[in-house]
């Protein structure tokens, strides 16, 4: 009987720009070198922090926090408004380099990408050198830096490209993956947030090496569907492939106010243009996308945020009313944010048979009429 063919090893690098908006700022005004920078919004209409550089982040600065506090607790910080036209050429420049080398490009945002070597002549093959190479090309020709991981999978890659940062390169070649993970913290893998994180802290499992001491239905019983998943990260094992074409997985919109919004009559007072915005993104979608589910989201006044969602197929204003009026019952109060929301079907997605196209293609006719 003929043995099966070995697997390829896969070549990964992820790349990972350092402070990308602030990074874009400083190379612009060198007056902001050496200073501690953040890019954000007005500290005084409650704006919010998108990126910082590192000196900021040494006082404790970070995104998502209210530039206000961030103020606090760095006085000298200084808050550059936001330039996504600008930052996007920038990144449209450090994904041609990538191209360079590679066609095979997942990005994940402006300024994070996983890129697949395997198959690549340049460098005669090296993932290692193709990485020093390209971030040589970005600090060159873009003026920033960036960190990039090398490794035999995505989640590798990942973990190695924040291992150095910022500026850095970091290799797992595939064989040292075993003795890595099997020391690699549980907070460095993906999806283990605060609330997994204290659960494996109670269980007393600190890294991947106590997680491979548990077996997949022990791992199941404590961390329900996630559990299968840490059973193959926690031994450096991730056979997803590189998403050259990624598609959405919903659509939202959100709005922060300056003043907020005190009362349920005040939030379904803000319906009418979140909706209308809503429906413009989902308008320009292309024409492969039903609506799965609806969601709604506030932020109060003290940066608790909830949601809840809801089955539906069409964007009624009858059904935000609901997901408002069902926030409000859990609790009451002023909100500083308010954002809707709807979760997609991709039909570009595999996906078993369709046994009835017509009412698919019906649904789908239905849907952007509505609209």
């Amino acid at each position: 009987m003929a043995q099966p063919a070995t697997p390829t090893v896969r070549k990964i690098i992820h790349v990972d720009c350092d402070c990308f908006y602030a990074a874009v700022e400083m190379r612009d005004d060198p007056a902001l070198r050496g200073r501690p920078v953040a890019v954000g919004g007005d500290p005084h209409r409650r704006g919010v922090i998108a990126t910082c550089n590192y000196p900021a982040r040494q006082f404790g600065v970070h995104s998502a926090m209210a530039s206000s506090q961030a103020l606090r607790r760095c006085p000298e910080l200084v808050i550059v408004p936001p330039n996504f036209d600008k930052y996007r050429k920038v990144s449209t420049q450090i994904h041609d380099i990538f191209r360079r080398y590679t066609s095979l490009i997942e990005p994940l945002s402006l300024d994070e990408a996983y890129l697949d070597v395997s198959t690549s002549e340049q460098f005669e093959n090296s993932a290692t050198r193709i990485a020093q190479a390209l971030r040589l090309d970005v600090r060159r020709e873009v003026g920033i830096t960036v960190s990039a991981g090398v490794g035999p999978n995505k989640f590798l890659a990942k973990v190695a490209s924040d291992w150095r940062k910022p500026d850095g390169l970091f290799v797992i070649p595939p064989a040292q993956v075993e003795a890595f993970v099997t020391a690699l913290p549980v907070g460095k893998i993906s999806g283990v947030g605060r609330v997994t994180g204290e659960r494996m802290k109670g269980l007393n499992l600190k890294t991947c090496g106590d997680l491979q001491q548990l077996s997949r239905l022990e791992l199941g019983q404590h961390f329900g569907s996630f559990g299968e998943r840490l059973y193959h990260l926690c031994r450096g094992e991730d056979s997803r492939p590189i998403q050259t074409g990624r598609r959405r997985k919903s659509v939202s919109v959100e709005r922060t106010y300056e003043k907020d919004q005190p009362t349920l009559t005040d939030w379904l007072r803000e319906l009418e243009g979140l909706l209308e915005k809503l429906k413009e993104r989902f308008a320009k979608l292309d024409q492969h996308y039903l609506i799965s589910g609806l969601t709604a989201k506030v932020k109060y006044q003290d940066f608790i945020s909830m949601s809840c969602d809801k089955a539906g197929t069409d964007l009624e204003p009858a059904h935000f009313e609901a997901l408002f009026c069902q926030l409000w019952e859990r609790r009451e109060g002023p909100a500083r944010l308010l954002g809707i929301g709807a979760r997609l079907r991709d039909l570009k997605a595999p996906q078993q048979p369709d046994l009835f196209p017509e009412e698919r293609d019906k649904a789908m006719h239905n849907q952007r009429n509505k609209l």
